[in-house]
């Protein structure tokens, strides 16, 4: 098994993504939650976008089958939403931080894996945007919210450049690990800018 630092900083964003989604279902002013249902809704938001990529790819069992140390992470980010709920809360600004950090990680994880697999570049960088956003959509559908990506502000694209920059730091050979951080920097430092100044792309007007 593959521990290098990529590995780890992937099982940051398993754990980080799980935080956000249960946190989610914990907070949600509609519903209530107990203990599985916070577990669960975690869970799918941790792995639904890797699940999805390794599907398209035929990458079988697909990564949290495969990797045991996948679910202790998923299982940690639960312990730590159920045992410091106060702290997580003030930390995560409406599930910004742990969303943001989360799709940061995994849009750069899920483009080198897809580039692993051979895959060209315009499939990579989409299944490196799909594997960060999918389990957030997962998340907002059983919370019966609007996904992110169908928000104002820059979500989906902020993953895409990120990709898109993994790629041609990749093929100008710079180190990996540095790519990783560059690149996941880019996505995250991208999101911020848009939250903070309400950016979002223009709007397509069929009708007048």
């Amino acid at each position: 098994m593959d521990f290098s630092f990529s590995y780890y900083i992937g099982l940051a964003g398993i754990m980080v993504f799980t935080i956000s989604g249960a946190l989610s279902a914990l907070e949600h002013k509609d519903h209530h939650h107990d203990l599985f249902s916070v577990f669960f809704t975690g869970f799918i938001t941790a792995i639904g976008g890797g699940t999805l990529r390794d599907i398209t790819l035929g990458n079988y069992p697909v990564s949290w089958v495969r990797d045991e140390n996948i679910l202790w992470a998923i299982f940690i980010g639960f312990l730590l939403v159920i045992l410091l709920p106060g702290i997580l809360t003030k930390l995560k600004d409406e599930l910004f931080l742990f969303d943001t950090l989360g799709i940061g990680i995994y849009t750069v994880l899920g483009t080198r894996i897809a580039l692993d697999h051979g895959v060209n570049f315009f499939a990579s960088a989409l299944l490196g945007m799909i594997s960060a956003i999918f389990g957030g959509v997962i998340r907002d559908t059983l919370m019966n919210e609007v996904p992110f990506i169908f928000r104002k502000e820059i979500y989906a694209t902020a993953c895409l450049a990120g990709s898109v920059l993994y790629i041609l730091l990749n093929i100008w050979n710079v180190n990996a690990n540095w790519n990783l951080v560059i690149s996941a920097s880019i996505v995250v430092g991208i999101r911020v800018v848009a939250v903070r100044y309400n950016l979002g792309l223009p709007k397509i007007k069929l009708f007048e």
